[in-house]
């Protein structure tokens, strides 16, 4: 996975996924990002999986006026959300607050991963900073 900062656009897949939502004018793939993220909880939740995961919580959270950074990473979700006045349903909330507490969980290889890097602290904060930004 190329990774280049620890918040939730810093890697390869948040940005696939972030280009993908562009095509979509519905709230049916952060919701299936999220379900996907929660799906078999006796197994690894794989990186990618998380990654995405992330980029839907920063969804969610921005449907709730909860920016965080603009970015030129975040500009596609960014432009996604600024063209959608609804608003992200209690229920997704808390799935995304599950999905967090399951990436930072020790069955997630992105949090094994982020583990043996010298950045561990730095993108666990930026995980629960991204958790306090969703209201549930």
């Amino acid at each position: 996975m190329g990774t280049w900062a620890v918040d939730a656009f810093g890697n390869d897949f948040a940005l696939d996924w972030a280009e993908d939502l562009q095509e979509l004018k519905n709230m049916d793939a952060v919701e299936d990002t999220l379900n996907n993220a929660l799906d078999h909880t006796d197994a690894v939740l794989e990186a990618p999986f998380a990654a995405e995961a992330l980029v839907a919580i920063e969804v969610i959270a921005r449907l709730q006026g909860h920016w965080g950074e603009r970015t030129e990473e975040s500009a596609a979700v960014d432009a996604w959300v600024a063209q959608r006045p609804q608003k992200a349903r209690p229920d997704l909330a808390e799935k995304a607050h599950r999905v967090i507490e399951r990436v930072l969980s020790e069955q997630s290889e992105l949090r094994e991963l982020w583990a043996d890097s010298e950045h561990y602290d730095d993108w666990r904060a930026s995980v629960a900073e991204l958790k306090t930004r969703v209201s549930v």
